[in-house]
């Protein structure tokens, strides 16, 4: 991410003709992008091709309220107690990716970085985020987001006190072609007894620039180049060197390793955000299906690695594919400045 001193001209959105093809490396990914305008057109051209729009209720959706028996078994509901006028319930995966029944396994075999196969233990939960079909996670207000947020913290603070538990990762897919095959509006998280190679990568970039500049590269992440809006605690921009043209991070103010630190207040504060980033990305893209991700930091990470180690929530318009060259290579082709993105973004009107 560029700090402040090295943000790049204003270029205007509507400069494409002019622009000349750039490599970023972003610390926080560890990844190069090939920035290419002539491979597109005007950013404020980018429409999604298919739309989600949300999908009329089939004749049996197993979230939606009155129909809890169809689901796997329930952990939690908000209100609590069974009540049966429901705003959220964290649920069993169906058809979960690990197991929940390996753990004794799990405690007697090792899961250094080193092994090559450790037992399948972990967790895979859903999060259904409204009783009724209709509602989109866009739709609701932002203390009704908040208490979305506030049931990931939930089951976080839950699924961290297995000791083989190192990394937790909360994600929603929103549209089929985003990896959602429920078309209700919900959210997933996996608890992992590895750190991905993905957040290792994180680590090690945003160490590098530690060691560097003596600061955290996503504290320094608030050019106003890249800003789109904030709030009290929170600050969403397009990230200095986004992997995906019109990617979004939403960051806390304040130095925060770990998401589920979050309070009450600040949660109904990034609901409120989150909200306003996902209307404007909706009306500004002609409503694309969307993935988003809680990057946090692994729950083991010592006293060193905190100060550069800075949690955050990335928010992908699925808009293109990706191909060949970024699968051999590992290094990404955007077609959109991020800056653009966040001049155009800054000016969606909702109103």
């Amino acid at each position: 991410m560029a700090s402040p001193s090295h943000a790049p001209p204003d270029h205007g959105a509507d400069s494409v003709e002019t622009r000349s093809p750039e490599l970023r490396k972003d610390p926080v990914t560890n990844r190069w992008v090939i920035f290419s305008p002539a491979r597109a057109k005007r950013p404020t051209d980018f429409k999604s091709k298919s739309p989600e729009n949300p999908n009329p209720k089939p004749s049996s959706c197993p979230f939606c309220i009155g129909r809890e028996q169809e689901c796997a078994p329930e952990i939690f509901r908000v209100p609590p107690d069974d009540d049966p006028n429901w705003k959220i319930r964290v649920i069993e995966n169906l058809y979960p990716a690990l197991s929940r029944n390996l753990e004794t396994q799990s405690n007697h075999q090792s899961a250094t970085v080193t092994s090559r196969s450790i037992v399948g233990f972990g967790f895979h939960d859903v999060v259904i985020e409204a009783p009724l079909h209709s509602i989109q996670l866009s739709d609701i207000d932002p203390v009704g987001i908040g208490d979305v947020l506030i049931a990931y913290r939930k089951r976080i603070e839950q699924v961290a006190k297995h000791d083989s538990i190192n990394y937790i990762q909360v994600f929603k897919n929103h549209g089929a072609s985003a990896g959602a095959s429920m078309s209700h509006s919900h959210s997933q998280i996996m608890a992992l007894p590895v750190v991905p190679p993905t957040v290792s990568s994180r680590l090690d970039g945003t160490k590098d620039y530690f060691d560097e500049t003596g600061k955290c590269c996503l504290c320094e992440a608030t050019s106003k180049h890249f800003v789109i809006d904030e709030s009290s605690h929170f600050v969403s921009v397009a990230p200095y060197a986004s992997t995906y043209p019109f990617e979004v991070w939403i960051l806390p103010k304040d130095h925060s390793s770990h998401f589920h630190h979050l309070d009450d207040v600040k949660a109904v504060d990034l609901g409120g955000l989150l909200k306003l980033m996902l209307q404007k990305i909706a009306k500004q893209l002609n409503g694309p299906p969307y993935n988003y991700m809680i990057h946090t930091s692994p729950l083991k990470v010592t006293e060193s690695q905190l100060p550069y180690t800075h949690w955050f929530l990335q928010i992908v318009p699925q808009l293109s594919g990706v191909g060949g060259f970024e699968m051999g290579s590992g290094c990404y082709i955007n077609p959109v400045f991020p800056e653009d993105v966040a001049k155009v973004l800054r000016e969606v009107s909702l109103t």
